[in-house]
C-alpha cells in the first residue's frame, strides 16, 4: 500500500500559475466549478481576474493546494460573513490529483483554517449532484447534506441537482476530538 501524498496550503506563487491556469482552462470539468456557461479564457484575461481578486476587501481566503512542493488545485473560502460567521468553500483540482484523498486533506485543512483561524460557525458549499467524488469527499471531512435544488443547473446538455452541504464548527470539533481519542494509545 503506498503512502498518501502529504498535503499542505500556501499562497500562491508565480511558480504555481501554469497548474492553475490548467484547472481554470479545463472546460469539461467547468460546470463542476462555475455557476456560467463554459467559455474558453485566454492567460492574461485569466490572470487579470486573479489580480483583480487579490484586491477586492477581505470577504475571500483563497489558498493553493501543494503536494509535495507542487501546485495541484485551489481551495478557498468565499463570501465570508464577518457577523454571522459563515462562508461557502470551493476547490479545484488539476485531473491528475483527483482520486487520491488530496481534496479530502485540503477540505480538512481549510475547514481547521475556517474555524479555528477564521473563527467561523459554518461553512458550506454547492455541488452538482453527478460529482459522487465530490460528494465522497465532503461527506468523509464531515459536511452533510442541507438540501437540494432540483434541475438547478444546467450541465453538459442536460439539468442537474445542486446539492447543498454543510458542516457547523461543533459538529467538525467533535469529529476532530472524536479522531484524536480513537488514535490515541491506550
Amino acid at each position: 500500500m503506498s503512502t498518501p501524498p502529504v498535503v499542505s496550503l500556501r499562497a500562491r506563487t508565480e511558480a504555481d500559475l501554469d497548474a492553475l491556469y490548467e484547472i481554470a482552462a479545463d472546460l469539461d470539468t467547468w460546470e463542476e466549478r462555475n455557476p456560467g456557461r463554459p467559455a474558453p479564457t485566454t492567460r492574461g484575461a485569466w490572470e487579470a481576474r486573479l489580480v483583480e481578486r487579490e484586491t477586492e476587501p477581505g470577504s475571500n481566503r483563497s489558498f493553493v493546494i501543494d503536494v509535495d512542493g507542487k501546485a495541484v488545485g485551489t481551495v478557498g473560502l468565499f463570501e465570508i460573513d464577518e457577523v454571522a460567521r459563515h462562508a461557502e468553500l470551493g476547490i479545484a483540482l488539476v485531473p491528475s490529483a483527483r482520486g487520491q484523498g488530496i481534496g479530502t486533506a485540503a477540505v480538512e485543512q481549510i475547514l481547521d483554517y475556517a474555524f479555528v483561524r477564521g473563527n467561523l460557525r459554518r461553512v458550506h458549499l454547492e455541488v452538482i449532484a453527478s460529482n459522487t467524488g465530490a460528494l465522497r469527499a465532503y461527506e468523509k471531512a464531515g459536511f452533510v447534506i442541507e438540501g437540494r435544488q432540483r434541475e438547478h443547473a444546467w450541465v453538459r446538455g442536460g439539468y442537474e441537482d445542486i446539492v447543498r452541504m454543510g458542516v457547523l464548527r461543533r459538529e467538525w470539533r467533535g469529529r476532530r476530538d472524536g479522531d484524536r481519542k480513537t488514535s490515541s494509545p491506550v
